[in-house]
């Protein structure tokens, strides 16, 4: 057996494969599921739902209301999220779209300072005018009305239950906590995140402690009685808005109208074939699954899969497409509600095509220059301007009748804005805005507007085989790195043949069309001095990648878990 197939003895904790498919036990016996996510809680969580009958979809909702507690500063009811839902026999997944929003009161310089310049980053994300309306609770309630089996209400008894009695604190969550100084200054978090020694002194929340959140008890408990009003409106939704507006630095505008008004969104998810494969992804306004999709119509003039994985060839190859992508991404992206995307222009396969004949196995094309569309529109508009911080979460969900979620969700930045409601860290993603509306007199696509949607990366996939049946879903955190994450593993996975853990276990490296990040301290270094002589400006990094994801194969369900966070894979018979 190849060694990029032998399951590494050090994931054997956070890989699981079931036995048997459900082909084997046929439609009377009993059936797998699994889960795969961030955090032990939300994994047993959303394992405990799935356990009790419940579908792909009510344990998502578990996982997402456990890891708002014991993941604050990746993702929350508070932020935002996509999510892609199969159920067995479609032609492709739902794709729902609960990305924040602008409020009415948004203006597109509200990251530039007074100097019309932008804005640095950290003043812009601790700000109230960093905080959009929130998605992921209205994009949860929108999937459970369509696809949900077990009540609503029971899905956040784990939830309230590990807030009200309190958690252990786990190494990553303390790590954040102590190297993030602006929590001890902002109100309520300081407050949480906080305790004091005997001095009088505060110091961060330390692992392996207990920490309660009876706020976020609260709030969980009128979202359980309620339904999604009991978020978008009412004393939840006032204490968003207060919070906002008492930011203690450039206070917001959200409202109590921009809240109550809120929607989740359909989106047609935008599938086309790799190999022998059909990859499903995310439409706009998130970019990861068009980034994702070019790369691998780039890839595929190539043939990956008897190129040696992790070799100078195979990062070469793939670090020119991204690079392609990525200047594709940062000129045409953004919200298809208000602006004009031309999507199936950047994936007819024509174009790409031609952006192939860009990359020179023999040297590195530095930097990428966007397309030409022939498209008057698209091509007239400026380059987006801004940042996307490494945070966020990933998880994979398989039920027993064989229905699959995959769900990116987010509050931006580790911790968001750093303000808190409710017990919720309040997002971020408005920095996900161009902090510059225009350029050279050309209209930015990701400019701010009120009502708009950010562009994002995050990038949830599902993968079906030849046949049309479920094959994988994976997805990533990791800011604008997230399409990078994705897409190498998406190659291990259907080019190198490799288990999702192998996959997930690959020393990481991407290209967003500037320098090649490879993470320090891994095989890659090796390739540097070649990598170099190609023309790259290698740029050793820590990559704080967190894979999710699960694969169907002959003997069971594949999960697999990324080892540079605390994620776990639960599977069960029901």
């Amino acid at each position: 057996m190849p060694m990029n197939r032998i399951l590494p003895l050090a994931a054997a904790t956070v890989i699981v494969v079931v036995a048997a498919l459900w082909f084997t036990f046929g439609k009377e016996g009993p059936k797998p599921y699994m889960v795969a996510a961030a955090n032990p809680y939300a994994a047993e969580a959303g394992a405990e739902i799935l356990a009790q009958g419940g579908s792909a979809v009510d344990a998502a909702i578990a996982v997402q209301a456990v890891l708002t507690l014991v993941e604050p500063e990746s993702s929350g009811l508070a932020g935002g999220a996509f999510m892609l839902h199969w159920t067995p026999g479609g032609d492709k997944p739902d794709a729902y779209d609960g990305r924040e929003t602008a409020p009415a009161g948004a203006t597109p310089d509200m990251f530039l300072g007074d100097d019309k310049k932008p804005l640095g980053i950290i003043p812009a994300i601790l700000s109230g005018r960093s905080v959009g309306a929130p998605g992921a609770v209205a994009l949860l309630a929108l999937a459970h009305k369509e696809h949900g089996h077990l009540p609503w209400a029971k899905l956040f008894d784990r939830a309230i239950e590990l807030s009200e009695n309190g958690f252990t604190v786990s190494d990553k969550l303390a790590a954040a906590v102590a190297r993030d100084p602006a929590l001890a200054m902002m109100p309520a978090s300081q407050d949480y995140f906080f305790t004091t020694d005997a001095s009088g002194k505060r110091v961060p929340v330390a692992a392996g402690t207990t920490l309660k959140n009876p706020l976020l008890a609260a709030t969980l408990k009128i979202i359980a009685a309620e339904g999604a009003d009991g978020f978008y409106k009412g004393p939840v939704a006032q204490s968003i808005v207060d919070a906002v507006h008492a930011a203690p630095s450039r206070p917001g505008t959200l409202s109590m109208a921009d809240l109550a008004g809120y929607q989740a969104k359909h989106r047609d998810a935008l599938c086309r074939p790799y190999r022998a494969y059909k990859v499903c992804a995310m439409p706009p306004p998130t970019s990861g699954g068009i980034a994702t999709l070019q790369i691998l119509g780039i890839l595929e003039h190539f043939d990956m899969g008897d190129i040696e994985p992790m070799s100078l060839t195979a990062v070469h190859f793939i670090a020119e497409a991204e690079k392609l992508a990525y200047a594709d991404r940062g000129k045409f992206l953004g919200d298809p509600d208000f602006v004009h995307v031309p999507v199936e222009a950047l994936l007819n396969s024509d174009y790409l095509g031609e952006r192939t004949k860009l990359i020179d196995p023999s040297q590195s094309m530095k930097v990428a220059k966007p397309g030409t569309l022939n498209d008057k529109q698209a091509d007239a508009q400026g380059t987006n301007v801004s940042v996307a911080y490494p945070s966020t979460s990933h998880f994979a969900i398989v039920d027993a009748e064989g229905r699959v979620v995959s769900m990116t969700t987010s509050v931006e930045a580790p911790f968001g804005s750093h303000l808190m409601a409710g017990g919720m860290i309040l997002n971020n993603q408005l920095t996900d805005f161009s902090f510059v509306p225009e350029e050279d007199g050309k209209p930015v696509a990701n400019a701010v507007a009120p009502g708009k949607r950010p562009m994002s990366a995050m990038d949830p996939v599902i993968v079906f085989d030849k046949d049309g049946d479920f094959y994988a879903a994976m997805g990533s955190p990791g800011g604008s790195r997230i399409i990078g994450y994705v897409t190498q593993s998406l190659v291990a996975v259907l080019d190198w043949q490799m288990d999702m853990q192998s996959a997930f276990d690959q020393p990481r490296f991407l290209d967003r069309n500037g320098p090649l990040e490879i993470e320090e301290g891994t095989s890659l270094e090796k390739l540097i001095p070649d990598l170099k002589a190609l023309g790259h400006d290698v740029l050793p990094e820590k990559i704080n990648s967190g894979l999710h994801g699960i694969r169907v194969t002959p003997d069971g369900l594949d999960g697999g878990a990324d080892p540079r966070r605390e994620g776990k894979v639960i599977s069960g018979v029901k």
